[in-house]
């Protein structure tokens, strides 16, 4: 099966590319032919990130194993079409964890192969990415409280030198 995807940057300006691609390659492969649509030399780290219908982020599948546990899910190990089809069509990828490019991955359509078309295709190319990546605006979480919970520090009478 052929998945036609479109990968939007997260920026005001429109900057996306839409590819086909096998629905049986790597996670891995599918991160390679993203950061080369986009221009990435590809030698950062990166995560996929499964996402609901609102783009909520939920299970983190790596480029690379980090630290001792053993339970990460890597890219290398993960089919897309074990992540991603018609019930679960949304994906988020984050690359360059110093820079956080972010980037909505979503499949638009599915078909079958056509004979003779080499595949990864890039259809569409559309937009500049940035030099610079665009900054994140995070909301305030308007359940939160906005006071401290103890009124002010400066009441808590602890001595300057308590180490």
């Amino acid at each position: 099966m052929i998945y036609k995807i479109r990968v939007i940057l997260d920026s005001e300006d429109d900057v996306f590319r839409d590819i086909e691609v096998d629905s049986e390659i790597s996670l891995e492969d599918l991160h390679n032919i993203i950061t080369q649509s986009f221009g990435f030399l590809g030698n950062e780290m990166a995560s996929f990130y499964t996402a609901d219908e609102n783009w909520n982020q939920d299970l983190e599948i790596t480029l690379f194993s980090i630290g001792e546990t053993t339970d990460a899910r890597l890219m290398q190990d993960t089919r897309l079409s074990e992540v991603m089809d018609e019930q679960a069509p949304k994906l988020l990828y984050v690359y360059d964890f110093l820079n956080m490019w972010t980037f909505f991955v979503e499949l638009a359509d599915q078909e079958e192969a056509e004979e003779g078309r080499i595949y990864p295709n890039l259809l569409f190319s559309f937009g500049e990415l940035p030099d610079s990546p665009p900054e994140k605006k995070f909301e305030a979480d308007p359940s939160s409280e906005t006071e401290e919970p103890f009124g002010s520090y400066d009441d808590l009478d602890f001595d300057e030198n308590w180490n």
